[in-house]
């Protein structure tokens, strides 16, 4: 109570957080019962049949379903083998520059495109990747023929990747710009002394000293291993690519707001949930297991 007291400023201020993830996040898991009933829209929620596991043994049963699973976690695989290590990268190439400024110039450029949607940042994409767009333009100037990219299987889940990646690094590397930032001095000074160049101090100091950020943000990373960015390719594919591009997120929404079949889409996005707290907990039992209880979140 004492300590309450003492707090109390800060325990208001966490009020309105409070409430966001008490109307937003945990009031609407009662619709999770929807994923055990046949809904039916005139008894509501509550009153629809029970109908047990049937959503979940019909969605295992339908190849279309383990097509989009598939592509859900190849897509997410993609980008976070890929994009995990570029805001690292960048941040560790950045730290190494001595000016200021092109530091600051270089940071804000990085972080603008974060703040950018997906319908704003699809339709530049899909401008630059049409036929008659800059890639093209150039692609004819090579005397080659022009590839529609965004209709073609082949390119598409690399064009996912890469678009992800420039449009999250910038806002990435915040972390470990202000990690770097945190490292003492004088271990730096000391390897200087010492007769340690550049890199040897970023290979035996500034990595090292990462190491746990990277893990802690990993394992956020592995909860998200369903989530390949349902914004994203809802705003970029088409019915061409739906092959290798239809992800878990993209079929819940056609499946519940488009054909109605509100109990399996539940179904469907309750077990991407299920999936993303055993990945996360998992990984985190991995990493505390390998490097020590200071590198897990728990």
């Amino acid at each position: 109570m004492r300590g309450f007291k003492k707090y109390k400023v800060l325990y208001v201020m966490m009020l309105p957080a409070i409430a966001y993830y008490i109307v937003f996040h945990y009031v609407p898991m009662y619709g999770a019962v929807l994923a055990f009933k046949d809904f039916q829209l005139m008894k509501g929620i509550w009153n629809s049949p029970w109908i047990g596991m049937y959503n979940f043994m019909y969605a295992f049963s339908d190849p279309v379903f383990l097509q989009v699973l598939k592509n859900t976690i190849i897509i997410s695989l993609y980008k976070l083998i890929f994009g995990f290590p570029v805001p690292i990268i960048f941040a560790l190439l950045l730290n190494e520059i001595t000016s200021e400024k092109f530091k600051k110039i270089a940071q804000t450029i990085s972080y603008l495109p974060h703040f950018i949607s997906w319908v704003v940042m699809a339709g530049i994409f899909m401008s630059i990747l049409s036929i008659d767009g800059l890639v093209n333009s150039i692609v004819k100037l090579l005397g080659m023929d022009p590839v529609l990219f965004m209709g073609n299987e082949k390119y598409f889940r690399l064009i996912l990747v890469l678009t992800d990646i420039y449009k999250s690094f910038g806002w990435g590397a915040i972390v470990y710009f202000a990690a770097i930032s945190g490292i003492n001095g004088e271990i730096y000074e000391a390897a200087i002394i010492d007769g340690a160049s550049r890199f040897q101090r970023v290979i035996n100091i500034t990595i090292p000293m990462l190491v746990p950020v990277m893990a802690i943000l990993l394992i956020l990373s592995m909860a998200g291993i369903l989530d390949a960015g349902f914004d994203q390719i809802f705003n970029m594919y088409s019915v061409n690519v739906y092959r290798v591009s239809d992800i878990i997120d993209t079929y819940v929404y056609r499946k519940g707001m488009i054909e109605m079949e509100y109990g399996y889409a539940t179904a469907v996005g309750l077990f991407k949930s299920v999936i993303a707290l055993v990945m996360i907990v998992t990984v985190n039992w991995i990493i505390k297991t390998a490097g020590g209880k200071e590198h897990s979140l728990w």
